[in-house]
């Protein structure tokens, strides 16, 4: 057997190949959920915290920096293991599929609050004042004036941080969600074969690119243009 032979017998394996096919694309639409759940979680959630911190309410706004702070600097996966074998012990039982769409949903948040909070301090002061001068209220000049420029700045490090979020849905692998990677180790620990691997990242490919695509379509079309 040649070199190249053990290469596709080890990373290309038909019969391997069309075992598993089945199981990978059960990972896939498990991914697909985690992800599109944590999107529309941590991406709400951060807006919430960017909006309510624009009224500088101290305590509150410390209770923000703090939440944030924490979770930009953990690790998820540290977070996530700390909340699926932790949160038992006060109590707390929640499935794996749970702690891997909330946890990632509070490091989106986190990362989205920030972002949003530097796009309504981007917007020059003249702006506020213009729109006060009108007869506007603080939560009208903050709603109809400041935060739909806040988000268009936002948009372009708001999209790259989502993608790089939900890749983390990978991490669920660690806690028997089964994602792409968990069905493709699975099927690796059975097989002795390589080919999930490869089946895995490919599926990985084929679900990202396209969101990737539509993210820079995204950023062109909401570009922020200044006079």
């Amino acid at each position: 057997m040649t070199d190249l032979d053990r290469f596709l017998a080890t990373f290309l394996n038909p019969a391997v190949a069309g075992q598993y096919a089945g199981a990978i694309a059960a990972g896939v639409l498990v991914t697909i959920e985690v992800a599109v759940a944590v999107l529309v979680t941590g991406l709400a959630l951060g807006l919430g915290l960017a909006v309510l911190r624009a009224y500088r309410i101290r305590p509150l706004n410390a209770l923000i920096v703090i939440f944030v702070d924490v979770f930009r600097a953990l690790p998820p996966l540290v977070v996530i293991l700390l909340a699926y074998f932790g949160l038992p012990n006060v109590g707390v039982t929640l499935s794996a599929f749970a702690v891997l769409w909330l946890v990632l949903s509070l490091v989106l948040a986190a990362f989205a609050e920030e972002i949003v909070w530097a796009g309504i301090l981007s917007v020059r002061k003249g702006q506020w004042d213009a729109a006060r001068s009108t007869g506007l209220g603080f939560a009208q000049t903050l709603f109809y004036v400041v935060l739909p420029q806040a988000v268009r700045l936002a948009i372009p490090p708001l999209t790259n941080r989502a993608i790089a979020t939900t890749k983390n849905t990978a991490l669920g692998s660690v806690i028997g969600v089964g994602e792409i990677i968990n069905q493709a180790q699975t099927a690796v620990a059975v097989t002795g074969n390589a080919t999930p691997l490869l089946m895995g990242a490919l599926a990985y490919i084929i679900v990202f690119v396209p969101v990737l695509i539509l993210a820079g379509r995204i950023e062109r079309r909401f570009a922020w243009r200044r006079a």
